[in-house]
């Protein structure tokens, strides 16, 4: 009995130490558990919004190694919220690049992740890179918006294995509010920027086996990121059509 007493104390520190090692925010009605990202609530064009970095101290990133330091658990979890599978995600957002550039190929790497696994080890996301998407120049606008599934497909495993299937453009900018909207229904994600009707991005069947989780607000390497007005809804999935059934329109 002595020893099983000690047990759970023990099980019950390891959970404490873990739920109080991040540090929280509170915005509005809302808060935040800091992973990997600093930040602090300010004020910015009128309003106190949320303001995160990437913290290189407790995830540091290679320029040697890119690919496997970027797209990783860096970001602001929504507390509250652990169990996201459908529905709407929607953000308004703002990026500015670091002075000086902790790495020459920053590019305002913004945006969210979703169905996020309680110890990070699996998620989806959507982010922006707004310095490309009003370039001059084709190919790097075809890099504006990128999907991942952590761990496995992060963005260069992607761009190996179906160059160009996960990532596209989208009219966004950096020093700019970018209102991010993303409709997540069973495998597919549909990416809306600034309110517009038809949606910029979409993956049509997304990657991750981790199919309910949390919800949070990214930022990579260089970039100073400022969030608000952030909403997410739950919806039920509607029910698949029968083998058979008619579909009008098609």
């Amino acid at each position: 009995m002595k020893k099983y007493a000690c047990t759970l104390l023990l099980m019950a520190t390891v959970s404490w130490c873990f739920a109080q090692k991040f540090k929280q925010l509170e915005l509005k009605k809302q808060t935040f558990e800091l992973h990997h990202v600093t930040g602090e609530i300010v004020g910015f064009e009128g309003k106190k919004v949320l303001k995160i970095e990437r913290d290189l101290n407790s995830l540091p990133f290679d320029s040697t190694r890119i690919e496997a330091t970027v797209d990783e658990p860096h970001y602001a979890r929504l507390l509250g919220l652990d169990d996201f599978e459908n529905g709407t995600i929607e953000v308004k957002m703002y990026s500015q690049i670091q002075n000086p550039k902790p790495y020459s190929g920053v590019a305002g790497f913004i945006g969210v992740y979703f169905r996020i696994k309680e110890d990070d080890s699996a998620f989806e996301g959507i982010y922006v890179r707004p310095k490309v998407g009003r370039i001059g120049n084709q190919l790097f606008r075809n890099h504006a918006v990128q999907y991942i599934s952590y761990p496995k497909y992060k963005f260069d495993q992607l761009r190996k294995i179906a160059p160009f299937k996960y990532e596209g453009s989208a009219p966004v900018a950096l020093n700019e509010w970018i209102t991010m909207r993303i409709e997540v229904t069973g495998e597919t994600a549909e990416m809306f920027i600034n309110n517009s009707k038809y949606s910029a991005f979409i993956v049509d069947k997304m990657l991750g086996n981790h199919k309910i989780g949390g919800v949070g607000l990214y930022v990579d390497i260089g970039t100073i990121g400022y969030f608000k007005d952030f909403k997410v809804t739950k919806k039920k999935l509607a029910g698949k059509k029968q083998e058979g059934e008619k579909v009008e329109g098609i």
